[in-house]
């Protein structure tokens, strides 16, 4: 008779004495793993992430001494010895370039917001924007990786998956992470991988949902012919008994995450074609968002969709749009990047607010990182492009717990560092967790014999934009 494996040992255990303890295992593992730690201001985050690094000269960061500078080479004073990406090592020298598109003080606040951002600037006493964030990667990935999982190197949980873990869902219907990718002309921009939304260490149910813009929002979605609901449902009585006692067997908590989302995927069935049925919506939602509303896969039908994701109890909603980088053609590219999404980021603020669910709804715009002030390759009197800048770049949030109608933090007059209020991305992230209740410290999870949270070791909340 052969030797009992390690596994199966456990197993044997698992449906003799040690039973009553695997099954509160395995019943703690279907809700979150603690309340919030104080009385959040945020329920939900929709957070709209602009991949690519968006320009602050021409959106936020208004530097008007630039065309004092414009074609000097950028003083090594200011840079640094700052380390320069493969994009623009080469280069003998930095002209200054100011930004082409004018400014203005817009709202009470007196922000400066550009011309690009014409219905942002109608919102903008909504709006908390922050131009010193800073991280310190300085490539795509992994400053995706760094702002979405707290860490550059890829394999930990995505900032959705820990709140999902830490605050668990608010309906049975729809998941607690959803993730919605703006289908774009042209399909341009940085590749998005699954791991950012995914879980990393931690229990696979807590990674996000991928809608997807063509046929069925969620594949295997709709039935096949000739298979009707109650076959669905005996089919899964049947498959969740076989589960199950692999789960008693084996004692492997992620079969009993298995049964939860077959569970979940049933509810789906019924839930999501009423979530993405926006024929209901009256004449008034697609003049606010505008008509690229009515297009499934749009940056504005995915806010218009993220609102209703909202309405449903889905805690978060990470939104992405790409194709921000613009090292070249930037008078070109940038401009169709702000038609895009500029109608539909305010949409979403104003259709939030007049629902009364800005209050408790956490809503942040920003990419991972900003753009260098001066030019990548030839400059000309109607051309120029920006490379990465990781010094500085600027970001909103707003509802859920900030304070509306503030500035905050500081850069030099080349836009190049931080001169007050630094903003690093863990202080970000340590800030969102705040509104919605979870202190980013206590927010752990034990990991090959380390306890790891979502900011690392790091990261401060940013008490003065708090409401």
């Amino acid at each position: 008779m052969n030797a009992p494996t390690r596994r199966h040992f456990f197993g044997r255990m698992a449906t003799g004495l040690g039973i009553p303890a695997l099954a509160s295992l395995l019943q703690a593992d279907t809700g979150p793993a603690m309340a919030p730690h104080f009385a959040p201001k945020a329920k939900r985050v929709i957070y709209l992430f602009q991949s690519g690094g968006p320009s602050q000269f021409e959106l936020f960061d208004y530097k008007p001494r630039l065309k004092e500078f414009a074609g000097t080479d950028l003083p090594e004073s200011v840079r640094g010895g700052q380390r320069l990406t493969g994009m623009s090592a080469t280069q003998s020298s930095f002209p200054v370039v100011p930004s082409k598109y004018s400014f203005a003080q817009r709202g009470q606040s007196g922000a400066w917001l550009s011309e690009l951002l014409p219905h942002t600037a109608q919102v903008v006493d909504e709006l908390a924007i922050v131009r010193s964030v800073h991280t310190q990667a300085i490539n795509h990935d992994p400053a995706v990786t760094l702002l979405q999982t707290g860490a550059q190197i890829a394999g930990r949980p995505s900032m959705g998956a820990w709140v999902s873990y830490g605050l668990g869902a608010e309906t049975k219907d729809l998941p607690a992470f959803v993730v919605l990718i703006s289908s774009q002309k042209g399909g341009g921009g940085q590749p998005l991988y699954d791991r950012l939304w995914g879980s990393g260490f931690l229990p696979t149910r807590y990674q996000g949902v991928k809608f997807r813009s063509v046929g069925d929002p969620v594949l295997y979605l709709t039935d096949p012919d000739g298979f009707n609901r109650d076959d669905r449902r005996s089919y899964l009585n049947y498959l969740g008994e076989l589960n199950q006692i692999e789960a008693d067997e084996m004692g492997d908590p992620e079969i009993q995450t298995r049964i939860a989302q077959y569970e979940l995927a049933f509810r789906m069935q019924a839930s999501v074609p009423e979530l993405t049925g926006v024929s209901t919506e009256p004449a008034s939602t697609f003049k606010m968002y505008g008509e690229d509303a009515k297009r499934p896969g749009t940056y504005a039908s995915n806010c218009l969709l993220a609102r209703r994701l909202a309405e449903r109890g889905v805690r978060f909603i990470q939104l992405y749009h790409r194709d921000w980088d613009h090292h070249g053609g930037l008078p070109n590219g940038l401009p169709k990047r702000c038609a895009e999404t500029d109608q539909a980021s305010a949409a979403l603020i104003t259709d939030l607010k007049n629902r009364g669910m800005l209050d408790d709804t956490l809503v942040v715009w920003g990419g991972e990182f900003g753009r260098t002030v001066y030019c990548q390759g030839r400059l000309t009197a109607t051309d120029y492009g920006r490379d990465h800048h990781p010094r500085c770049f600027s970001m909103w949030m707003a509802g859920g717990g900030i304070k509306p109608g503030v500035v905050y933090g500081e850069t030099d007059d080349y836009g190049y560092n931080v001169v007050s209020n630094p903003v690093h991305v863990h202080d970000v992230q340590a800030t969102i967790l705040h509104c919605l209740g979870l202190q980013h410290t206590k927010l752990t999870y034990r990991f090959q014999g380390r306890y790891f949270r979502l900011t690392d070791v790091h990261g401060n909340v940013v008490k003065d934009i708090l409401a």
